[in-house]
């Protein structure tokens, strides 16, 4: 019989390491995946020491866009004999900057990996999380409340997120799966350096929450079953009271702010 695991991609920083930390302090065994081999291999290390009566993870490295990476990760598992019964959907990207400026081709791989590898994810380990009466977490983003002038293809693609995991979530649910959407705001990761964001900009205090507040938000609010999570009492202000901001008046603050995190040149 296969040992249920919980699979976490994008493990190798960010939310996604502090999700592996915060599920292996919990007593979860894990399978990692990342395109960085070295980097899986030091948080695999970190969390066999630290939680020694744990499985050591089992790490994955494996690049998501590529067209056999759910092959190549189910081969993985299988080779382990395990099962996923917990499935985090957290590898994703954004860029900031007009649309019709940046490259196209790196534009369509965000779309390819936020949107096309979580789907082939979720739906491709649906028998194993229908067996199991597991849990699914896909990670969205507070921009999936609007859309985003500035970062328009990334708020889309979180939009998307936010609105497969909301489906599925009523879907699923007669199967006994538990499906979440995790919405953080503004995190200070590496996803900054990422979408372009000048390294001087310093985001507000109170609009910014740890990596590590996020990860303990979406594992307690996986485990109640709460459908959309949203760390920070300001971030779900901001996203309730989004929908109820005329465009007319909305799109020109987002643009706004998204044109102050450009990278100066």
């Amino acid at each position: 019989m296969p040992r249920p695991i919980t699979l976490i991609t994008g493990a190798s920083s960010g939310i996604g390491m502090e999700l592996a930390r915060v599920f292996a302090q919990n007593g979860h065994a894990l399978a990692l995946l990342a395109r960085s081999q070295p980097a899986l291999e030091v948080l695999r290390d970190e969390l066999a020491q630290k939680y020694p009566k744990n499985s050591a993870p089992l790490i994955i490295p494996c690049d998501m866009t590529s067209p056999d990476a759910l092959v190549q990760t189910q081969a993985a598992l299988a080779a382990a004999d395990v099962q996923v019964n917990i499935l985090v959907n957290n590898a994703g990207y954004g860029l900031t900057g007009p649309a019709h400026l940046l490259d196209l081709s790196d534009q369509l791989a965000m779309i390819d990996l936020n949107c096309r590898a979580l789907t082939a994810f979720t739906l491709g380990f649906a028998k194993d999380l229908f067996a199991q009466k597991g849990r699914l977490l896909n990670v969205a983003s507070t921009a999936a409340f609007q859309p985003g002038p500035g970062m328009a293809v990334y708020y889309a693609s979180k939009s998307y997120v936010l609105s497969i995991t909301q489906a599925l979530a009523h879907e699923w649910a007669e199967q006994g799966v538990s499906v979440s959407a995790l919405c953080p705001g503004p995190t200070m990761t590496g996803f900054q350096k990422r979408a372009g964001w000048d390294d001087k900009m310093i985001l507000p205090k109170l609009a910014t929450t740890s990596a590590r507040d996020v990860a303990e938000a979406g594992f307690a609010g996986l485990m109640r079953g709460t459908r959309v999570i949203i760390p920070g009492w300001l971030n779900k202000l901001t996203a309730k009271t989004a929908a109820f901001i005329p465009n007319a008046v909305l799109l020109p603050m987002v643009a706004r702010i998204q044109s102050k995190r450009l990278t100066k040149t």
